[in-house]
């Protein structure tokens, strides 16, 4: 059984994304060991300087850097990542499995995405979307998608 944790910058703080990550937390207790890690968000001001950014963004990479399991895969979500139809991340993801990748670690940055030196130290760069979405319902997509991509494996009827 394969482990994946999921690193996020940021806390959930609206209960109706707290009930979807834990619905979908639950569906995957029989697919997979999840876990869930919260990083603290660095605070800016209302209107920061690029600067400001970066440096909080390099801040958060520490953080994850620190928290990120030993081995496996790691996949940073990212605008510019590739996007993938649900049955193509399920192939993907299966690939790695087969070629014995029994961590996966999916990264989800604060407001202000992820710096590039943890974007860049990823095995791969996932994008959602195009559109822009809060990194909190990123959190419920991409928990939905994992759940649907193991679903998609088993040949079960989620998919349709």
């Amino acid at each position: 059984m394969q482990s994946v944790t999921i690193l996020c910058v940021g806390k959930l703080k609206e209960r109706f994304y707290a009930d979807a990550c834990a619905e979908y937390a639950k569906r995957l207790t029989r697919l997979c060991r999840l876990s869930v890690l919260e990083l603290p968000e660095e605070r800016l001001s209302e209107n920061p300087s690029r600067s400001q950014i970066d440096a909080a963004l390099e801040r958060e990479a520490d953080a994850i850097e620190a928290k990120l399991p030993r081995g496996g895969i790691v996949a940073a979500l990212c605008v510019e990542g590739t996007l993938f139809s649900s049955e193509q991340l399920a192939a993907v993801l299966e690939r790695y499995a087969v070629q014995g990748a029994s961590q996966l670690t999916f990264l989800i940055g604060g407001s202000f995405g992820l710096a590039e030196r943890v974007k860049s130290r990823a095995d791969l760069r996932l994008s959602m979307s195009p559109m822009t979405f809060p990194h909190h319902l990123a959190r419920v997509m991409l928990l939905e998608q994992i759940y649907r991509a193991y679903q998609i494996q088993a040949g079960t009827r989620y998919h349709k």
